[in-house]
């Protein structure tokens, strides 16, 4: 199952948002090299980590953090057209009813297969969230190699214009748009798993 978080305030108060930062951390600045913030050499958050960000989280057996997203409202700064927006070649998507996906984070230690699953459940849960909250279509920047396989998950998705290379990767933004028949779509290629989210299980911090 994947928890969500919405509305957090203190997120690093949290101890699942904790290991998720760290998570985080150990992802895209150690691993993956990128210049992003980091708080107490431990965790990664940015000027988005804000009251208004939307988290999923995929926590396994015992409490702990197997993979996550961030979800940024698009009525509201984010990534795309802030820092972005030469990867769109008309302007950006945005509205009520438009999330831009971010940090889509998975463990480093898992294996193969469970990461695949890790992976699967997220997207899964990605897709409930957006059809449980009326969201229509989300937005998102991705590596090549990792927009390629967005691509070909089996649902609406289209890029948003020609990948750039950005400080030595190679970048495009892309949009995913979300129906009823979202789940049907991504089944085919065995990436949906039901049910993946349930609101009843929601973290909120005032």
């Amino acid at each position: 199952m994947v928890l969500v978080a919405e509305r957090v305030r203190q997120p690093l108060d949290d101890g699942v948002l904790r290991a998720m930062f760290e998570a985080r951390k150990r992802v895209f600045v150690d691993l993956l090299k990128w210049d992003v913030p980091v708080l107490d050499g431990r965790f990664e958050l940015d000027q988005f980590d804000d009251e208004h960000a939307i988290y999923l989280i995929v926590r396994g057996d015992e409490g702990e953090h197997l993979g996550s997203a961030r979800l940024l409202e698009t009525v509201r700064p984010h990534l795309l057209d802030t820092l972005f927006a030469d990867l769109c070649a008309p302007p950006p998507p945005r509205g009520t009813n438009v999330l831009e996906i971010t940090r889509f984070c998975l463990e480093r230690r898992l294996s193969a297969p469970r990461r695949l699953a890790v992976r699967n459940c997220l997207v899964s849960g990605l897709v409930d969230y957006a059809l449980l909250r009326g969201i229509a279509t989300y937005t998102g920047i991705a590596e090549m190699a990792w927009l390629q396989q967005i691509l070909a998950f089996g649902w609406v998705c289209r890029p948003l214009g020609l990948p750039r290379i950005r400080n030595g990767k190679m970048l495009g933004a892309l949009r995913i748009d979300i129906s009823a028949e979202t789940p049907t779509l991504l089944a085919r290629n065995g990436i949906y798993t039901a049910p993946a989210l349930d609101l009843s299980d929601t973290l909120e911090a005032a």
